[in-house]
């Protein structure tokens, strides 16, 4: 395999010199909408109303968080473990379900 010298030459710009590059347009065409079909986003949308009852809802209940810890310090905390397994039981069924649609 030959190597040939370039006859031009390249100078890498120096510290603080930059140099732009404009980005490609991409030309990726959107289809037009499927007859019949409408979407109308508006403001009586009643997931705005759910989105904003979530958002304003805190994260944790910090008052139960406090009543088990209470309740696991003063030995008052009893595990339903039979419960436990039922829904790990029920929610792998879930999944089996819905991976099988």
């Amino acid at each position: 395999m030959k190597i040939e010298k370039s006859s031009s030459n390249f100078i890498p710009p120096s510290a603080g010199e930059t140099t732009a590059r404009t980005p490609a347009a991409k030309t990726t065409e959107t289809p037009p909408p499927a007859p019949g079909v409408s979407v109308n986003i508006g403001s009586s949308n009643p997931m705005r109303s759910v989105e904003s009852t979530v958002a304003s809802a805190p994260a944790v209940d910090a008052k139960k968080v406090a009543d088990i810890k209470q309740a696991i310090s003063d030995g008052r905390f009893q595990i339903n473990s039979s419960a436990i397994a039922d829904s790990l039981i029920n929610d792998v069924n879930d999944l089996i379900t819905a991976d099988k649609t």
